[in-house]
């Protein structure tokens, strides 16, 4: 094969390597690099306009140099040279020029390139100036160079415009356009389905309290000597429950009526002296109301001993953690112990975490789904919605709501479980966004 037709064979494939390109990385290190087979040239450098950024253009590649530094010399010495070929006619025609084109960098030239250099607009058609070619060669440049180097300029430039015209605002619009005409019945579908409407829901952790619960709480200061109960048991109306060291009240009551015996006997003596001495009776009176305080006394302290032990008020289950929790531990007056609960009477306490209120209101429907039997379900409604929220035991904001459950079988007292809140009917694409977009809104702050 003689030379020419070598070099038109190498120049095809050269133009499909620059086609077959996948990134405009790939292509601009084809152009820089790839060159040299059908081009004498020392040095090559790449300006690349990008239109989505207004047509500001910069250095994109440079032959020998997988990727340019803006900040390097070579680089920045680079940006000025193509800003100043492109002032003269806008750079939209083949050149050949030399340091004395640009005097304004001749200073430099020798430093950076060889003397001769060769400009190669690149531009597609009617589109606009997608960027440039710079070649330097220490040889003139020949006419069949400039030939070749036009042919290349044109497949480059086509190349190039594939990967700019992505970018810009209209071509993006009519590519979605199309396709969107393409798949249009796939659009509608999906448009269908977003739109569907759901039923709302969010879960929660739920669990069965007692309803109107009866609050056992310790009579006086004192230390817990025994709990008579166990946890959970049944107990019967007046049956005892616990009861208190009654040490210290049994010594208060003997004082008491040790006190009280005393004013009794000076009041006595006084009233038998007041028969023969008038100035006796004044002190008769005196010893009368000691006596009368010291009894009042011996009755509170009777009264406090008759309260050592404490008995049910009502029928109901004992409600409380352990019995070791209690026994020998100091307990102040009114402080509470335990709780009698009715097992017929329970209903659902929900802690709805605040970041996942969504509207519900009294009369919704919740269910609840026991981490002990994840088989079994129980239905209820929503009686009472929390006007704000509240910290919770381990340390999360959430609103507390109530439910009623419904009629049929009623789950223990203390089952703890998931509930699920069901709200209004709302568009599929709102129910899956809706976390999205109130976390997005947090993040703004709008």
């Amino acid at each position: 094969m003689n030379e020419p037709a070598q070099q038109l064979l190498t120049l095809l494939q050269l133009e499909r390597r620059a086609r077959d390109a996948r990134s405009v990385e790939a292509l601009s290190f084809v152009m820089v690099n790839e060159s040299l087979q059908v081009l004498p040239y020392r040095q090559a450098a790449l300006w690349r306009v990008d239109a989505a950024m207004t047509g500001i253009g910069h250095v994109a590649a440079v032959s020998g140099l997988p990727q340019p530094n803006p900040a390097a010399p070579y680089t920045q010495w680079m940006t000025r040279l193509f800003r100043a070929v492109l002032k003269q006619s806008n750079g939209d025609v083949i050149r050949v020029f030399g340091a004395q084109d640009v005097p304004e960098l001749a200073a430099d030239w020798v430093e950076h390139l060889p003397a001769h250099a060769l400009w190669l607009p690149l531009r597609h058609a009617e589109s606009a100036l997608a960027g440039g070619l710079l070649f330097a060669s220490e040889t003139p440049w020949q006419q069949h160079d400039l030939a070749i180097a036009g042919e290349l300029a044109s497949s480059y430039a086509h190349a190039l415009t594939v990967f700019t015209q992505e970018r810009r605002p209209g071509e993006v619009l009519r590519r979605a356009s199309g396709y969107l005409r393409q798949h249009r019945w796939a659009w509608i579908a999906a448009g269908a389905i977003a739109l569907f409407p759901v039923q709302q829901s969010v879960l929660a952790p739920g669990e069965v309290v007692p309803k109107e619960p009866f609050l056992v709480r310790a009579p006086q200061d004192g230390v817990v000597e025994r709990m008579l109960v166990q946890p959970n048991q049944l107990v019967a109306q007046s049956a005892p429950l616990f009861s208190l060291d009654q040490t210290v009240v049994q010594t208060r009551h003997a004082l008491a009526r040790k006190a009280y015996d005393t004013a009794q006997e000076e009041y006595r003596q006084s009233a038998q002296i007041a028969v023969t001495d008038d100035r006796a009776k004044l002190d008769m009176s005196q010893r009368r109301g000691a006596m009368e305080e010291k009894g009042v006394e011996l009755a509170y302290s009777a009264e406090l001993l008759g309260r050592v032990q404490v008995s049910a008020e009502r029928a109901g289950i004992a409600v409380f953690s352990d019995v070791n929790d209690w026994q020998g531990k100091t307990v102040v007056l009114g402080e509470r112990i335990l709780t009698l609960a009715d097992p017929a009477s329970v209903e659902l306490a929900i802690q709805l975490p605040a970041g996942e209120r969504f509207d519900v209101q009294p009369g919704a429907t919740v269910s609840l789904y026991p981490n002990a039997s994840p088989l079994s379900v129980y239905e209820a409604v929503i009686t009472q919605v929390a006007y704000s929220a509240e910290p919770t035991r381990d340390g999360q904001m959430a609103y507390r709501l109530k439910a009623a459950f419904k009629a049929g079988a009623l789950p223990r007292i203390g089952l703890m479980g998931t509930a699920k809140l069901h709200g209004s009917r709302v568009p599929l694409i709102y129910f899956a966004l809706r976390r999205p977009l109130t976390t997005l809104r947090q993040w703004l702050g709008l």
